[in-house]
């Protein structure tokens, strides 16, 4: 058996987050991933963060680029342009994320590519698409995350605008650039035709919002900014303090699910309130179905009501940070990381990172390779493109 995506090559131009999102996923499934990096300092990921002793192989570099190959390009030269040809001509996918118009500068643009490689699945991502009136307004995560709407979505009335507290925009953006290279694959199996792919940051988040998007386009009504109370708006979805004083997320929205929070909360009571019986008697009376509740979770700790509930079938979880997630055996029964041998970092040479976020039955995506060096495997990649030691020589030189 092997990965789905083995003996499929990518030719990936991208950098930063975005692009090497997706060519990870398409590597986590087996994908051959060859990374073009700009001489010197290559992707800017390897330098990310504030600790100086990761440059070259920053902590989010690794998390994207495991397993990898990297080859160092300067497009702006002739013999460059060159060996990325070759490159395409042998490659099944080509993904970039410069603003739009740089490829064709270099004359990689997806019309002459496909005069290399006619089923080339070619997909660039770039902040809001290659037409329309912002095609070329340079864009990042946050950037997006505030023209969206996504900065808006979070907290109470009346706060100021908050953005995500990581990447998401860059994250969702990669996935569907991932999803969009499948299917494209799929296509060209059917079908033995190449495909473009349109990716855009601010697209994808508008479809990633869906749940708030669609409901004013059909109602007209802008989303109400709900805190920590979830999507239904009941009140037994929401934040509640514990006797530890850490915080449980409840997400009790079907009456079934009511009624065996009272049960397991010894609370039977609740089922004979006139107040309680139905949701929307209890959106109704809010403060006192968040009153009676709080009652309740006083009497518990934040770990003892996620067992205890959790058990009984109502949907609950206790607060943690990331540093409290990734210690729950979840994570090792799940598969969820994969570990890697990094050389040369400051502290420690085995490190794990995140693994796809699902399983099959057989052959799982993950990757045991470490990240790439800068150049580490240009001559190996040129002179299987061809190319003799003069001239590997010569493109090392620029």
């Amino acid at each position: 058996m092997s990965r789905p995506l083995e003996g499929i090559r990518v030719a990936d131009f991208s950098h930063v987050m975005a692009g090497p999102f997706a060519s990870h996923l398409l590597r986590l499934l087996g994908a051959e991933v060859i990374k073009v990096e700009a001489p010197e300092r290559g992707d800017a990921m390897r330098h990310y963060g504030n600790d100086r002793r990761y440059d070259g192989m920053a902590p989010a570099f690794i998390g994207v680029n495991a397993g990898k190959k990297s080859l160092t390009l300067d497009l702006k030269q002739p013999l460059a342009r060159e060996a990325a040809r070759r490159l395409i001509a042998r490659s099944d996918v080509l993904l970039e994320n410069f603003r739009p118009g740089v490829m064709g500068r270099f004359g990689l643009d997806y019309a002459n590519v496909r005069e290399l490689q006619p089923k080339i699945v070619y997909c660039s991502i770039s902040g809001y698409g290659q037409n329309g009136p912002r095609r070329d307004w340079p864009a990042i995560d946050n950037i997006v995350q505030a023209t969206s709407g996504m900065m808006t979505l979070g907290g109470v009335a009346g706060d100021a605008p908050m953005r995500v507290g990581f990447p998401v925009v860059d994250t969702l953006t990669g996935q569907t650039a991932a999803f969009a290279i499948l299917a494209a694959l799929y296509k060209r199996e059917r079908q033995h035709v190449g495909e473009y792919i349109d990716v855009a940051m601010f697209d994808a988040s508008l479809a990633f919002m869906t749940s708030a998007v669609v409901p004013y386009l059909v109602t007209g009504r802008p989303p109400e900014r709900t805190g920590n109370t979830g999507y239904s708006g009941q009140p037994t979805s929401a934040l509640f303090a514990t006797k530890d004083g850490r915080r449980i997320s409840l997400g009790v929205v079907q009456q079934s699910q009511f009624e065996a929070l009272a049960r397991a909360l010894d609370r039977t009571e609740w089922l004979r309130d006139p107040r309680f019986l139905t949701p929307d008697l209890r959106r109704q009376n809010t403060p006192a179905v968040q009153e009676a509740l709080q009652s309740a979770f006083d009497a518990a700790t934040a770990e003892e009501l996620e067992a205890r509930l959790s058990a009984a079938g109502v949907p609950c979880g206790m607060v943690r940070d990331v540093a409290e997630a990734i210690s729950l055996p979840q994570l090792s029964d799940r598969k969820l990381t994969s570990r890697l041998n990094v050389k040369g970092l400051p502290d420690r040479e085995d490190v794990d990172i995140v693994n796809a976020g699902f399983l099959f039955g057989n052959d799982p995506p993950g990757v045991a390779a470490s990240p790439p060096r800068l150049g580490e495997h240009s001559t190996e990649i040129l002179e299987s493109l061809g190319f003799t030691a003069a001239e590997i020589a010569q493109l090392a030189s620029k």
